[in-house]
C-alpha cells in the first residue's frame, strides 16, 4: 500500500482524493520507534520532493516531513524556501526539525528571500529559539518591509537571550515597529527575571518604560521592576 501511495505522489494534485496518500500517514505511525523504517520512509519522501511531482504532492510531503524529518531532509526543504508556492510548507517543516542543520538553513534563507516569506522565516527562527540567528535578525530589524521588521523583533523576543536583548535595545524603533520592539523587550526581561538575572531584567524593564510603551506593557514593566527590587 505504501508503494502505491508513493507512486501516487507523481500525479497527485488538488482535487484528487487524499485517501490515496493515507498509507503514508499510516507509515508515519507504524514506523514510530523503528529507525530503519523511518529512515526508509524519509528517503522516499525526499526523493518525491526532489522530483517533478505536482505542487499538491510536494505540499503533502512537506507536511509529512514536518513530523518525521531529520537533518537528511534539510537540503531538499531548503531549496523550496525561495519557492513562491511551497516556501510556506517547507518553512514549517524546517521549523519542526531538531538540530542545527535546519536552523542554519533558515538563517541562510533570511538573506535570500523577501516579503512575506522573509517575515515567515524570521518568525520560524523565533519559534525555534534559534540563538544563532540573533545577528541576522538584528539586521532584519532594519528591513524596509514593515511586516518583516516586526517579525524580526518578535523573533528576538522569542529567543529571549541576553544578546537578543542587546539587539532589541540597540534597535532604532520606527513608528510601525515600536510596539513590536517594546513587546519583545518585555519578553526578554521576563525571560531574564525567570532565569534569576534580576539586574539584567531590571535594566530591560527600564528600557521598556523609556520607550513610551502601551498601557499594558507599562503595567507589566512596572510590575517586573518592582519584582526585581526596584
Amino acid at each position: 500500500m505504501l508503494d502505491k501511495a508513493i507512486e501516487a505522489l507523481k500525479t497527485y494534485d488538488w482535487g484528487v482524493d487524499p485517501a490515496v496518500l493515507k498509507p503514508i500517514d499510516e507509515a508515519i505511525v507504524t514506523t514510530h520507534g523503528n529507525a530503519a523504517g523511518r529512515n526508509d520512509l524519509e528517503t522516499r519522501l525526499i526523493a518525491a520532493l526532489q522530483s517533478e511531482c505536482p505542487q499538491a504532492a510536494k505540499d503533502a510531503v512537506c507536511r509529512s516531513l514536518r513530523i518525521i524529518g531529520t537533518a537528511a531532509s534539510v537540503p531538499a526543504l531548503s531549496v523550496l524556501l525561495a519557492d513562491e508556492k511551497l516556501s510556506h510548507m517547507a518553512r514549517y517543516a524546517l521549523q519542526n526539525i531538531p538540530g542545527p542543520e535546519a536552523g542554519k538553513a533558515l538563517i541562510e534563507a533570511l538573506t535570500k528571500v523577501v516579503g512575506k516569506h522573509k517575515a515567515g522565516i524570521a518568525a520560524s527562527l523565533g519559534i525555534r529559539g534559534e540563538v544563532a540567528a540573533t545577528a541576522s535578525l538584528q539586521n532584519t530589524l532594519a528591513d524596509s518591509d514593515t511586516a518583516t521588521a516586526r517579525a524580526a523583533a518578535y523573533a528576538l523576543g522569542g529567543i529571549g537571550s541576553p544578546d537578543a536583548l542587546k539587539a532589541l535595545t540597540a534597535a532604532t524603533a520606527r513608528p510601525e515597529t515600536k510596539d513590536a520592539i517594546a513587546d519583545s523587550l518585555l519578553e526578554c526581561a521576563e525571560n531574564l527575571f525567570a532565569a534569576g538575572k534580576k539586574a539584567e531584567a531590571k535594566a530591560a524593564y527600564a528600557k521598556c518604560l523609556s520607550s513610551n510603551p502601551s498601557k499594558a506593557v507599562k503595567i507589566a514593566a512596572d510590575h517586573g521592576t518592582a519584582a526585581c527590587g526596584g
